[in-house]
Protein backbone atom coordinates (compact mmCIF):
# COMPACT_ATOMS: atom_id res chain seq x y z
CA UNK A 1 0.00 0.00 0.00
CA UNK A 2 1.27 3.48 -0.92
CA UNK A 3 -0.15 6.83 0.13
CA UNK A 4 0.91 10.21 -1.25
CA UNK A 5 -0.23 13.67 -0.18
CA UNK A 6 -0.23 17.10 -1.77
CA UNK A 7 -2.20 20.31 -1.41
CA UNK A 8 -4.70 22.45 -3.30
CA UNK A 9 -7.13 25.28 -2.52
CA UNK A 10 -10.93 25.30 -2.37
CA UNK A 11 -12.56 28.65 -3.15
CA UNK A 12 -15.53 29.80 -1.08
CA UNK A 13 -16.54 33.05 -2.74
CA UNK A 14 -13.26 34.97 -2.95
CA UNK A 15 -11.76 33.24 0.07
CA UNK A 16 -9.39 30.30 -0.32
CA UNK A 17 -9.34 27.32 2.04
CA UNK A 18 -6.43 24.88 2.11
CA UNK A 19 -7.28 21.31 1.04
CA UNK A 20 -5.09 18.25 1.47
CA UNK A 21 -5.34 15.79 -1.42
CA UNK A 22 -4.47 12.17 -0.53
CA UNK A 23 -4.20 9.26 -2.93
CA UNK A 24 -4.02 5.62 -1.83
CA UNK A 25 -3.00 2.97 -4.39
CA UNK A 26 -3.37 -0.50 -2.91
CA UNK A 27 -4.71 -4.00 -3.37
CA UNK A 28 -8.37 -4.62 -3.98
CA UNK A 29 -10.96 -4.57 -6.72
CA UNK A 30 -9.76 -2.26 -9.48
CA UNK A 31 -11.52 1.08 -9.43
CA UNK A 32 -11.13 4.74 -8.55
CA UNK A 33 -13.06 6.23 -5.66
CA UNK A 34 -13.28 9.94 -4.75
CA UNK A 35 -14.38 11.04 -1.27
CA UNK A 36 -14.67 14.41 0.45
CA UNK A 37 -17.98 16.26 -0.27
CA UNK A 38 -17.34 16.79 -3.98
CA UNK A 39 -19.45 18.36 -6.69
CA UNK A 40 -20.03 17.02 -10.18
CA UNK A 41 -16.99 18.74 -11.70
CA UNK A 42 -14.64 16.99 -9.28
CA UNK A 43 -16.40 13.65 -9.67
CA UNK A 44 -15.83 13.96 -13.41
CA UNK A 45 -12.12 14.55 -12.76
CA UNK A 46 -11.73 10.77 -12.75
CA UNK A 47 -12.14 10.68 -16.52
CA UNK A 48 -10.04 13.78 -17.20
CA UNK A 49 -7.16 12.64 -15.00
CA UNK A 50 -7.17 9.11 -16.43
CA UNK A 51 -7.06 10.30 -20.05
CA UNK A 52 -4.44 12.96 -19.25
CA UNK A 53 -2.15 10.40 -17.58
CA UNK A 54 -2.51 7.79 -20.33
CA UNK A 55 -2.03 10.33 -23.15
CA UNK A 56 1.04 11.66 -21.31
CA UNK A 57 2.44 8.09 -21.35
CA UNK A 58 2.03 7.36 -17.65
CA UNK A 59 0.52 4.07 -16.51
CA UNK A 60 -2.91 4.16 -14.94
CA UNK A 61 -2.90 2.07 -11.73
CA UNK A 62 -4.73 -1.20 -12.44
CA UNK A 63 -5.75 -1.59 -8.82
CA UNK A 64 -7.91 0.06 -6.19
CA UNK A 65 -7.33 3.83 -6.02
CA UNK A 66 -8.87 6.05 -3.34
CA UNK A 67 -8.58 9.83 -3.53
CA UNK A 68 -9.56 11.84 -0.45
CA UNK A 69 -9.92 15.63 -0.21
CA UNK A 70 -9.59 16.87 3.37
CA UNK A 71 -11.35 18.46 5.22
CA UNK A 72 -14.23 16.25 4.18
CA UNK A 73 -16.83 18.68 5.57
CA UNK A 74 -15.74 21.53 3.26
CA UNK A 75 -17.66 21.69 -0.03
CA UNK A 76 -15.28 21.47 -2.99
CA UNK A 77 -16.22 22.70 -6.42
CA UNK A 78 -14.74 23.14 -9.86
CA UNK A 79 -11.90 21.67 -11.87
CA UNK A 80 -9.13 23.41 -9.90
CA UNK A 81 -8.30 20.09 -8.19
CA UNK A 82 -7.44 18.12 -11.38
CA UNK A 83 -3.70 18.73 -11.26
CA UNK A 84 -3.41 17.99 -7.53
CA UNK A 85 -5.36 14.73 -7.93
CA UNK A 86 -3.16 13.60 -10.82
CA UNK A 87 0.05 14.45 -8.94
CA UNK A 88 -1.13 12.67 -5.78
CA UNK A 89 -1.98 9.54 -7.80
CA UNK A 90 1.40 9.63 -9.55
CA UNK A 91 3.11 9.99 -6.19
CA UNK A 92 1.16 7.06 -4.69
CA UNK A 93 1.99 4.93 -7.75
CA UNK A 94 5.70 5.77 -7.44
CA UNK A 95 5.88 7.68 -10.74
CA UNK A 96 7.16 10.80 -8.93
CA UNK A 97 8.89 11.14 -5.54
CA UNK A 98 6.22 11.51 -2.86
CA UNK A 99 8.34 13.92 -0.81
CA UNK A 100 8.59 16.32 -3.77
CA UNK A 101 4.82 16.84 -3.94
CA UNK A 102 4.09 17.22 -0.23
CA UNK A 103 4.87 20.94 0.17
CA UNK A 104 3.93 22.68 -3.13
CA UNK A 105 0.34 23.48 -4.06
CA UNK A 106 -0.97 22.33 -7.42
CA UNK A 107 -3.74 24.30 -9.17
CA UNK A 108 -5.09 23.60 -12.64
CA UNK A 109 -7.51 21.78 -14.89
CA UNK A 110 -6.32 18.91 -17.07
CA UNK A 111 -7.21 18.41 -20.70
CA UNK A 112 -7.64 14.89 -22.05
CA UNK A 113 -4.33 15.19 -23.89
CA UNK A 114 -2.41 16.17 -20.76
CA UNK A 115 -2.43 19.92 -21.24
CA UNK A 116 -2.79 22.04 -18.10
CA UNK A 117 -5.60 24.48 -18.79
CA UNK A 118 -6.17 27.88 -17.13
CA UNK A 119 -8.74 28.20 -14.37
CA UNK A 120 -10.69 30.91 -12.61
CA UNK A 121 -9.76 32.14 -9.16
CA UNK A 122 -5.99 31.62 -9.30
CA UNK A 123 -5.23 34.94 -7.57
CA UNK A 124 -7.37 34.33 -4.43
CA UNK A 125 -6.14 30.73 -4.34
CA UNK A 126 -2.47 31.81 -4.35
CA UNK A 127 -3.23 34.51 -1.77
CA UNK A 128 -4.66 31.80 0.50
CA UNK A 129 -1.59 29.66 -0.13
CA UNK A 130 0.72 32.52 0.85
CA UNK A 131 -1.26 33.17 4.04
CA UNK A 132 -0.95 29.48 4.91
CA UNK A 133 2.83 29.68 4.62
CA UNK A 134 3.26 27.81 1.34
CA UNK A 135 6.53 28.46 -0.47
CA UNK A 136 5.75 27.13 -3.97
CA UNK A 137 2.62 26.94 -6.09
CA UNK A 138 2.27 25.21 -9.47
CA UNK A 139 -0.20 26.86 -11.81
CA UNK A 140 -1.19 26.69 -15.49
CA UNK A 141 1.22 28.67 -17.66
CA UNK A 142 -1.54 31.04 -18.79
CA UNK A 143 -2.33 31.87 -15.14
CA UNK A 144 1.32 32.46 -14.18
CA UNK A 145 1.25 36.26 -14.52
CA UNK A 146 -1.80 36.40 -12.28
CA UNK A 147 -0.26 34.11 -9.65
CA UNK A 148 3.02 36.07 -9.70
CA UNK A 149 1.21 39.14 -8.30
CA UNK A 150 1.30 37.57 -4.83
CA UNK A 151 4.52 38.47 -3.00
CA UNK A 152 6.66 35.97 -1.17
CA UNK A 153 5.72 32.80 -3.04
CA UNK A 154 7.48 30.97 -5.88
CA UNK A 155 5.31 30.39 -8.95
CA UNK A 156 5.96 27.38 -11.19
CA UNK A 157 4.14 27.65 -14.55
CA UNK A 158 3.42 24.41 -16.38
CA UNK A 159 1.82 23.80 -19.76
CA UNK A 160 1.53 19.97 -19.71
CA UNK A 161 1.45 17.16 -17.20
CA UNK A 162 4.60 15.68 -18.77
CA UNK A 163 6.52 18.92 -18.10
CA UNK A 164 5.48 18.86 -14.48
CA UNK A 165 6.49 15.23 -13.99
CA UNK A 166 9.92 15.87 -15.50
CA UNK A 167 10.44 18.74 -13.07
CA UNK A 168 9.30 16.66 -10.09
CA UNK A 169 11.59 13.80 -11.09
CA UNK A 170 14.63 16.03 -11.64
CA UNK A 171 15.10 16.64 -7.92
CA UNK A 172 16.29 20.19 -8.60
CA UNK A 173 13.98 22.51 -6.67
CA UNK A 174 15.47 25.57 -8.35
CA UNK A 175 14.84 24.34 -11.87
CA UNK A 176 11.59 25.47 -13.45
CA UNK A 177 9.69 23.68 -16.23
CA UNK A 178 10.08 25.34 -19.63
CA UNK A 179 6.41 26.30 -19.89
CA UNK A 180 5.22 27.27 -23.36
CA UNK A 181 2.41 29.53 -22.17
CA UNK A 182 2.62 33.08 -20.86
CA UNK A 183 5.70 33.33 -18.69
CA UNK A 184 5.92 35.07 -15.34
CA UNK A 185 8.58 35.72 -12.74
CA UNK A 186 9.12 32.87 -10.30
CA UNK A 187 8.29 35.13 -7.38
CA UNK A 188 5.57 37.75 -7.23
CA UNK A 189 5.32 41.12 -5.64
CA UNK A 190 8.58 42.79 -6.59
CA UNK A 191 7.53 43.16 -10.20
CA UNK A 192 3.94 44.14 -9.49
CA UNK A 193 2.64 46.99 -11.60
CA UNK A 194 3.72 50.29 -10.07
CA UNK A 195 0.42 51.92 -11.07
CA UNK A 196 -1.22 50.25 -8.09
CA UNK A 197 0.31 52.56 -5.51
CA UNK A 198 -2.74 54.72 -4.88
CA UNK A 199 -0.59 57.86 -4.66
CA UNK A 200 -1.24 59.29 -8.07
CA UNK A 201 -4.19 60.74 -9.94
CA UNK A 202 -5.67 58.90 -12.84
CA UNK A 203 -4.25 59.03 -16.32
CA UNK A 204 -6.62 59.93 -19.12
CA UNK A 205 -4.49 59.50 -22.19
CA UNK A 206 -6.79 58.22 -24.91
CA UNK A 207 -9.72 57.92 -22.51
CA UNK A 208 -12.82 59.99 -21.74
CA UNK A 209 -12.09 63.56 -20.67
CA UNK A 210 -14.12 65.93 -18.50
CA UNK A 211 -13.42 68.67 -21.05
CA UNK A 212 -15.87 66.92 -23.39
CA UNK A 213 -18.85 67.69 -21.11
CA UNK A 214 -20.11 71.21 -21.72
CA UNK A 215 -23.24 72.97 -20.52
CA UNK A 216 -23.54 71.08 -17.20
CA UNK A 217 -21.45 72.97 -14.61
CA UNK A 218 -23.56 71.77 -11.66
CA UNK A 219 -23.31 68.15 -12.74
CA UNK A 220 -19.55 68.44 -13.22
CA UNK A 221 -19.19 69.88 -9.72
CA UNK A 222 -21.38 67.09 -8.32
CA UNK A 223 -19.17 64.53 -10.03
CA UNK A 224 -16.05 66.05 -8.48
CA UNK A 225 -17.60 66.02 -5.01
CA UNK A 226 -18.68 62.39 -5.37
CA UNK A 227 -15.21 61.37 -6.53
CA UNK A 228 -13.56 63.19 -3.63
CA UNK A 229 -15.66 61.54 -0.94
CA UNK A 230 -16.87 58.29 -2.47
CA UNK A 231 -20.50 59.43 -2.52
CA UNK A 232 -23.48 58.13 -4.50
CA UNK A 233 -25.10 60.27 -7.22
CA UNK A 234 -28.49 60.54 -8.91
CA UNK A 235 -28.81 62.52 -12.15
CA UNK A 236 -32.28 63.39 -13.42
CA UNK A 237 -32.79 64.89 -16.84
CA UNK A 238 -34.00 64.33 -20.43
CA UNK A 239 -32.01 62.32 -22.97
CA UNK A 240 -28.99 63.95 -24.57
CA UNK A 241 -27.97 66.06 -21.59
CA UNK A 242 -24.73 64.18 -20.86
CA UNK A 243 -25.71 61.88 -17.97
CA UNK A 244 -23.93 58.85 -19.44
CA UNK A 245 -20.90 60.94 -20.45
CA UNK A 246 -20.57 62.19 -16.88
CA UNK A 247 -20.90 58.73 -15.36
CA UNK A 248 -18.29 57.26 -17.69
CA UNK A 249 -15.81 59.95 -16.62
CA UNK A 250 -16.20 59.40 -12.90
CA UNK A 251 -13.65 56.50 -12.72
CA UNK A 252 -11.05 58.72 -14.40
CA UNK A 253 -11.30 61.17 -11.49
CA UNK A 254 -10.59 58.53 -8.86
CA UNK A 255 -7.03 57.84 -7.65
CA UNK A 256 -5.39 54.57 -8.61
CA UNK A 257 -5.97 51.64 -6.30
CA UNK A 258 -3.42 50.81 -3.64
CA UNK A 259 -1.68 47.45 -3.99
CA UNK A 260 -3.89 45.77 -1.36
CA UNK A 261 -7.02 47.21 -2.99
CA UNK A 262 -5.83 46.18 -6.46
CA UNK A 263 -5.26 42.60 -5.30
CA UNK A 264 -8.68 42.57 -3.63
CA UNK A 265 -10.44 43.83 -6.77
CA UNK A 266 -8.42 41.55 -9.07
CA UNK A 267 -9.30 38.54 -6.91
CA UNK A 268 -13.02 39.20 -7.42
CA UNK A 269 -12.60 39.50 -11.18
CA UNK A 270 -10.41 36.38 -11.17
CA UNK A 271 -13.22 34.36 -9.59
CA UNK A 272 -15.68 35.81 -12.11
CA UNK A 273 -13.32 35.10 -15.02
CA UNK A 274 -13.33 38.73 -16.19
CA UNK A 275 -9.66 39.65 -15.80
CA UNK A 276 -8.40 41.22 -19.05
CA UNK A 277 -5.85 39.13 -20.93
CA UNK A 278 -2.31 40.27 -20.26
CA UNK A 279 -3.33 42.60 -17.40
CA UNK A 280 -4.01 40.46 -14.32
CA UNK A 281 -3.68 43.36 -11.87
CA UNK A 282 -6.54 45.88 -12.00
CA UNK A 283 -4.82 49.06 -10.84
CA UNK A 284 -7.71 51.39 -11.79
CA UNK A 285 -11.15 51.52 -10.13
CA UNK A 286 -13.56 49.30 -12.08
CA UNK A 287 -16.65 50.60 -13.88
CA UNK A 288 -19.72 48.40 -14.26
CA UNK A 289 -22.83 49.38 -16.23
CA UNK A 290 -25.37 46.51 -16.30
CA UNK A 291 -28.24 46.63 -18.78
CA UNK A 292 -31.65 47.46 -17.36
CA UNK A 293 -32.83 43.94 -18.17
CA UNK A 294 -30.32 42.46 -15.65
CA UNK A 295 -31.71 40.13 -12.99
CA UNK A 296 -31.14 40.24 -9.25
CA UNK A 297 -28.60 37.42 -9.56
CA UNK A 298 -26.69 39.31 -12.26
CA UNK A 299 -26.54 42.48 -10.18
CA UNK A 300 -25.91 41.21 -6.63
CA UNK A 301 -24.51 37.78 -7.49
CA UNK A 302 -25.93 34.30 -7.35
CA UNK A 303 -26.16 30.96 -9.03
CA UNK A 304 -27.17 27.45 -8.15
CA UNK A 305 -25.23 24.80 -6.30
CA UNK A 306 -21.51 25.28 -6.68
CA UNK A 307 -21.68 27.97 -9.38
CA UNK A 308 -22.25 31.05 -7.20
CA UNK A 309 -20.57 34.00 -8.92
CA UNK A 310 -20.10 37.64 -7.92
CA UNK A 311 -22.54 40.10 -9.45
CA UNK A 312 -22.13 43.60 -10.81
CA UNK A 313 -22.05 45.17 -7.33
CA UNK A 314 -19.01 43.04 -6.40
CA UNK A 315 -17.32 43.52 -9.77
CA UNK A 316 -17.69 47.27 -9.11
CA UNK A 317 -15.97 46.92 -5.70
CA UNK A 318 -13.73 49.96 -5.05
CA UNK A 319 -15.14 51.45 -8.24
CA UNK A 320 -18.36 52.67 -9.84
CA UNK A 321 -21.69 50.95 -10.52
CA UNK A 322 -23.65 52.92 -13.14
CA UNK A 323 -27.33 52.19 -13.65
CA UNK A 324 -28.53 54.05 -16.72
CA UNK A 325 -32.28 54.41 -17.19
CA UNK A 326 -32.59 53.39 -13.54
CA UNK A 327 -36.43 53.31 -13.40
CA UNK A 328 -36.38 50.68 -16.18
CA UNK A 329 -34.69 48.20 -13.83
CA UNK A 330 -36.95 45.77 -12.00
CA UNK A 331 -38.01 47.03 -8.59
CA UNK A 332 -36.53 43.94 -6.95
CA UNK A 333 -33.15 44.72 -8.55
CA UNK A 334 -33.15 48.32 -7.33
CA UNK A 335 -34.20 47.37 -3.81
CA UNK A 336 -31.51 44.69 -3.67
CA UNK A 337 -28.91 47.50 -3.76
CA UNK A 338 -30.00 48.88 -0.40
CA UNK A 339 -28.22 46.33 1.78
CA UNK A 340 -24.80 46.43 0.05
CA UNK A 341 -24.91 50.24 -0.02
CA UNK A 342 -25.06 50.18 3.77
CA UNK A 343 -22.84 47.22 4.65
CA UNK A 344 -20.36 47.08 1.75
CA UNK A 345 -20.79 43.32 1.35
CA UNK A 346 -23.22 40.91 -0.33
CA UNK A 347 -24.14 37.65 1.38
CA UNK A 348 -25.62 34.89 -0.78
CA UNK A 349 -27.20 32.03 1.16
CA UNK A 350 -27.56 28.61 -0.39
CA UNK A 351 -28.42 25.23 1.13
CA UNK A 352 -24.80 24.05 0.84
CA UNK A 353 -23.00 27.25 1.87
CA UNK A 354 -23.25 30.95 2.66
CA UNK A 355 -20.91 33.05 0.54
CA UNK A 356 -19.94 36.67 1.11
CA UNK A 357 -18.55 38.95 -1.59
CA UNK A 358 -17.17 42.48 -1.05
CA UNK A 359 -19.34 45.23 -2.53
CA UNK A 360 -18.05 48.68 -1.53
CA UNK A 361 -18.93 50.74 -4.61
CA UNK A 362 -20.11 54.17 -5.69
CA UNK A 363 -23.63 54.07 -7.13
CA UNK A 364 -24.53 56.37 -10.03
CA UNK A 365 -28.19 56.48 -11.06
CA UNK A 366 -29.37 58.21 -14.22
CA UNK A 367 -33.00 58.57 -15.19
CA UNK A 368 -35.32 60.50 -17.47
CA UNK A 369 -38.06 62.58 -15.82
CA UNK A 370 -40.81 60.59 -17.56
CA UNK A 371 -41.36 57.42 -19.62
CA UNK A 372 -41.46 59.16 -23.00
CA UNK A 373 -38.12 60.91 -22.49
CA UNK A 374 -39.14 63.97 -24.50
CA UNK A 375 -37.54 67.27 -23.41
CA UNK A 376 -40.87 69.01 -22.84
CA UNK A 377 -40.20 71.90 -25.23
CA UNK A 378 -42.71 73.50 -27.56
CA UNK A 379 -41.30 71.53 -30.49
CA UNK A 380 -41.18 68.23 -28.56
CA UNK A 381 -43.79 68.38 -25.81
CA UNK A 382 -43.97 65.68 -23.18
CA UNK A 383 -47.11 63.55 -23.60
CA UNK A 384 -46.97 61.86 -20.20
CA UNK A 385 -49.63 62.61 -17.61
CA UNK A 386 -48.60 63.76 -14.13
CA UNK A 387 -49.70 60.38 -12.82
CA UNK A 388 -47.48 58.57 -15.33
CA UNK A 389 -44.49 60.72 -14.36
CA UNK A 390 -45.01 60.06 -10.65
CA UNK A 391 -45.46 56.35 -11.23
CA UNK A 392 -42.31 56.23 -13.35
CA UNK A 393 -40.05 57.95 -10.81
CA UNK A 394 -41.70 56.07 -7.94
CA UNK A 395 -39.83 52.97 -9.14
CA UNK A 396 -36.85 54.55 -7.40
CA UNK A 397 -38.00 53.92 -3.86
CA UNK A 398 -37.59 56.39 -1.04
CA UNK A 399 -35.25 54.10 0.97
CA UNK A 400 -32.97 53.77 -2.07
CA UNK A 401 -32.84 57.51 -2.79
CA UNK A 402 -32.28 58.12 0.92
CA UNK A 403 -28.95 56.34 0.44
CA UNK A 404 -27.93 58.63 -2.44
CA UNK A 405 -25.81 61.54 -1.20
CA UNK A 406 -25.97 63.89 -4.19
CA UNK A 407 -29.00 64.54 -6.40
CA UNK A 408 -28.71 66.86 -9.38
CA UNK A 409 -30.97 67.90 -12.23
CA UNK A 410 -29.45 68.18 -15.68
CA UNK A 411 -31.24 70.10 -18.40
CA UNK A 412 -30.70 70.72 -22.08
CA UNK A 413 -28.30 73.62 -22.62
CA UNK A 414 -28.85 76.27 -25.27
CA UNK A 415 -26.24 77.02 -27.91
CA UNK A 416 -25.20 80.18 -26.05
CA UNK A 417 -24.79 78.22 -22.80
CA UNK A 418 -22.70 75.56 -24.52
CA UNK A 419 -20.40 78.15 -26.11
CA UNK A 420 -20.03 80.09 -22.87
CA UNK A 421 -19.38 76.99 -20.77
CA UNK A 422 -16.58 75.85 -23.08
CA UNK A 423 -14.40 78.53 -21.48
CA UNK A 424 -14.87 76.99 -18.02
CA UNK A 425 -14.55 73.26 -18.73
CA UNK A 426 -11.45 71.65 -17.25
CA UNK A 427 -9.50 68.57 -18.34
CA UNK A 428 -9.75 65.44 -16.27
CA UNK A 429 -6.16 65.85 -15.02
CA UNK A 430 -7.00 69.13 -13.28
CA UNK A 431 -10.16 67.82 -11.61
CA UNK A 432 -8.49 64.54 -10.65
CA UNK A 433 -5.67 66.44 -8.96
CA UNK A 434 -8.16 68.31 -6.74
CA UNK A 435 -9.88 65.01 -5.96
CA UNK A 436 -6.54 63.45 -5.04
CA UNK A 437 -5.69 66.32 -2.67
CA UNK A 438 -9.10 66.06 -1.01
CA UNK A 439 -8.67 62.30 -0.61
CA UNK A 440 -5.25 62.82 0.95
CA UNK A 441 -6.73 65.24 3.50
CA UNK A 442 -9.44 62.71 4.34
CA UNK A 443 -6.87 59.89 4.57
CA UNK A 444 -4.79 61.93 7.00
CA UNK A 445 -7.84 62.57 9.17
CA UNK A 446 -8.90 58.89 9.01
CA UNK A 447 -5.41 57.49 9.58
CA UNK A 448 -5.46 54.51 11.92
CA UNK A 449 -9.08 53.63 11.06
CA UNK A 450 -10.46 51.06 8.58
CA UNK A 451 -12.14 53.80 6.50
CA UNK A 452 -10.65 55.23 3.32
CA UNK A 453 -13.18 57.90 2.31
CA UNK A 454 -15.71 60.19 3.96
CA UNK A 455 -18.64 58.14 2.67
CA UNK A 456 -17.45 55.15 4.75
CA UNK A 457 -17.34 56.89 8.15
CA UNK A 458 -19.99 55.38 10.47
CA UNK A 459 -22.69 57.41 12.17
CA UNK A 460 -21.31 57.10 15.70
CA UNK A 461 -17.98 58.60 14.67
CA UNK A 462 -19.68 61.46 12.81
CA UNK A 463 -21.61 62.47 15.93
CA UNK A 464 -18.74 62.04 18.39
CA UNK A 465 -15.15 62.32 17.15
CA UNK A 466 -16.15 64.45 14.13
CA UNK A 467 -18.96 66.43 15.74
CA UNK A 468 -19.51 69.88 14.20
CA UNK A 469 -20.30 73.15 15.92
CA UNK A 470 -23.86 74.18 16.71
CA UNK A 471 -23.74 76.94 14.12
CA UNK A 472 -22.64 74.52 11.39
CA UNK A 473 -25.39 72.07 12.36
CA UNK A 474 -28.15 74.71 12.43
CA UNK A 475 -29.28 74.18 8.77
CA UNK A 476 -29.46 70.42 9.37
CA UNK A 477 -31.48 70.84 12.58
CA UNK A 478 -33.99 72.96 10.65
CA UNK A 479 -34.26 70.20 8.04
CA UNK A 480 -34.95 67.64 10.75
CA UNK A 481 -37.60 69.88 12.32
CA UNK A 482 -39.31 70.46 8.95
CA UNK A 483 -39.22 66.76 8.05
CA UNK A 484 -37.20 67.31 4.88
CA UNK A 485 -34.23 65.41 6.34
CA UNK A 486 -34.25 61.90 7.75
CA UNK A 487 -31.84 60.51 10.35
CA UNK A 488 -30.03 58.57 7.63
CA UNK A 489 -30.07 61.66 5.45
CA UNK A 490 -28.48 63.64 8.28
CA UNK A 491 -25.51 61.28 8.32
CA UNK A 492 -25.24 61.47 4.54
CA UNK A 493 -25.21 65.26 4.63
CA UNK A 494 -22.57 65.29 7.37
CA UNK A 495 -20.29 63.04 5.32
CA UNK A 496 -20.88 65.25 2.30
CA UNK A 497 -20.01 68.39 4.27
CA UNK A 498 -16.63 66.88 5.24
CA UNK A 499 -15.93 66.25 1.56
CA UNK A 500 -16.78 69.86 0.69
CA UNK A 501 -14.43 70.99 3.44
CA UNK A 502 -11.65 68.75 2.08
CA UNK A 503 -12.09 70.23 -1.40
CA UNK A 504 -11.97 73.73 0.09
CA UNK A 505 -8.85 72.83 2.13
CA UNK A 506 -10.66 73.52 5.42
CA UNK A 507 -9.87 71.69 8.65
CA UNK A 508 -13.54 71.34 9.64
CA UNK A 509 -16.85 72.04 7.87
CA UNK A 510 -18.65 75.25 8.67
CA UNK A 511 -22.14 76.51 7.93
CA UNK A 512 -21.38 77.07 4.18
CA UNK A 513 -20.35 73.43 3.80
CA UNK A 514 -23.33 71.99 5.67
CA UNK A 515 -25.72 74.26 3.75
CA UNK A 516 -24.14 73.25 0.44
CA UNK A 517 -24.21 69.58 1.40
CA UNK A 518 -27.89 69.81 2.37
CA UNK A 519 -28.70 71.45 -0.97
CA UNK A 520 -26.89 68.66 -2.83
CA UNK A 521 -28.69 65.97 -0.84
CA UNK A 522 -32.10 67.56 -1.45
CA UNK A 523 -31.35 68.14 -5.14
CA UNK A 524 -31.79 71.91 -5.08
CA UNK A 525 -30.48 73.69 -8.19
Amino acid sequence: MAVARTRCVALVGVTGRMVEVEADVGPGVAGTHFIGLLDTAISEARGRVRSAMINSHFAWPDTRVTVSLFPASLPKRGSIFDLAIAVAMLGAAGAVPAHRIADPLFLGELGLDGRVRPIRGVLPAVLAAAEAGAGTVVVPARNAAEAALVPGIAVVPVATLSELVRWLRSGDAGRRPAATGQAAPSTGGADAEPAATGTEASGTEGGPDMRDVAGQPLARKALEVCAAGGHNLWMLGPPGTGKTMLAERLPTLLPSLGLDEALEVSAIHSVAGTLPAGHPLLARPPFMAPHHSATVAAVVGGGSGGTVRPGAVSLAHRGVLFMDEAPEFATSVLDSLRQPLESGVVTIARASATITFPARFMLILASNPCPCGRPGTSSEPCRCTPTARRRYLARLSGPLLDRVDVKVRVGRATRAELLADRNFTEPTEAVAQRVLLARERAAKRLAGTPWRANAEVPSAVLHNEFRLSGRALAPLHRGLDLGTLSARGLDRVLRLSWTLADLAAKEIPGEPETTGALAMWLGVD
